[in-house]
C-alpha cells in the first residue's frame, strides 16, 4: 500500500524551528520527485519546496528561501523540511506529495500523485 505520513508539526514561537518528516511506504522515494506544500485557512495551496528525481535539484518558494531546508534520507525512505526563523505567516497545514515535476516555476502534480494527510504548524506567541 502506497502511503506518505507527515509528522513533526506543532506550536512554536516566532523565530523558532521545527523539522517536518514525510515517511514513505509502498514505494521508494528517491525515484520520485517529491514536494512540500502548505495551506492556510482561507488561502490557496502553496508550493514550499521540492526535489527533482531527474537531477536532485532542490527548489524553494520565495517566501521560504533562506529559512527552510529540504533534505532526503534514502535509507529511511523519508524526506524532511527543516524550518527555521519561523513567522506567523508560516502557520498552515503542511503536506508532502509526489509530483509530476518541479522547477523554479513551481511544483506540478496530477490526480495520480500521492499525498500525505498533513501536519499542522502553528507559529504564535
Amino acid at each position: 500500500q502506497v502511503q506518505l505520513v507527515e509528522s513533526g508539526g506543532g506550536l512554536v514561537q516566532p523565530g523558532g524551528s521545527l523539522r517536518l518528516s514525510c515517511a514513505a511506504s509502498g514505494f521508494t522515494l528517491d525515484t520520485y520527485t517529491i514536494g512540500w506544500f502548505r495551506q492556510a485557512p482561507g488561502k490557496a495551496r502553496e508550493g514550499v519546496s521540492c526535489i527533482s528525481s531527474s537531477d536532485g535539484t532542490i527548489h524553494y518558494g520565495d517566501s521560504v528561501k533562506g529559512r527552510f531546508t529540504f533534505s532526503r534520507d534514502d535509507a529511511k525512505n523519508t524526506v524532511y523540511l527543516q524550518m527555521n526563523s519561523l513567522k506567523p505567516e508560516d502557520t498552515a497545514v503542511y503536506y508532502c506529495a509526489t509530483l509530476t515535476h518541479c522547477n523554479y516555476t513551481g511544483l506540478y502534480y496530477n490526480a495520480y500523485n500521492y499525498w500525505g494527510q498533513g501536519t499542522q504548524v502553528t507559529v504564535s506567541s
